[in-house]
């Protein structure tokens, strides 16, 4: 017979050492206590559990600021909650960015220029957008000064075009004849 042939022989099992007394009777009412709960966990608790792919709490999206009608501080308070929640979130997608190109920048340190010029350029983006969106709202800003800020944003672009490349040469003309009338009583 080879070695391959023989059956192992079960592992021998080390002796269990004896409970005294007092861990029998902590063992005892630990049971008396848990058991009835976990059997009320186990059959009312947790088939009524949704269970979530995610470790994170998932908040339903709530009507934007523009919805709420004007008398509803329930609606404006849960559009602020939502509001402020967005913030965090575009806030940590701007701090994992910006980690990405430093330890890009760390690894690739003598070609980093190069390699890690995506990153840089999509962290240039984000932050961009981020200060767009919540940037120069001061210290106590709320979802109506960020929608303010979005409205008046709109409006300047719409009658002076995109913020950042200056004034249109026709708007600038418009203005002048505005200042002309102005001053003759027209």
């Amino acid at each position: 017979m080879t070695e391959f042939d023989e059956t192992p022989e079960p592992p021998i099992k080390p002796q269990e050492r004896k409970k005294n007394y007092f861990e029998k009777f902590f063992c005892v009412v630990s049971c008396t206590l848990n058991k009835p709960v976990e059997i009320l966990h186990d059959t009312f608790v947790t088939p009524d559990r949704k269970e979530y792919a995610w470790y994170h709490q998932k908040f339903p999206r709530v009507p934007t600021i523009d919805e709420c009608y004007e008398d509803d501080l329930v609606c404006f308070s849960e559009a602020n909650y939502q509001y402020k929640r967005d913030r965090l979130v575009d806030s940590e997608i701007i701090r994992i960015l910006r980690q990405r190109f430093e330890n890009c920048v760390m690894y690739e340190t003598p070609q980093h220029l190069e390699r890690c010029d995506h990153l840089l350029k999509e962290y240039e983006e984000a932050s961009t957008n981020w200060f767009t969106k919540y940037g120069d709202l001061g210290g106590y800003h709320n979802v109506t000064k960020c929608y303010m800020k979005q409205k008046h944003r709109l409006l300047w672009e719409r009658k002076y075009g995109e913020v950042g490349t200056g004034m249109n040469e026709k708007v600038e003309e418009d203005i002048e004849d505005d200042e002309k009338n102005q001053k003759h009583g027209c």
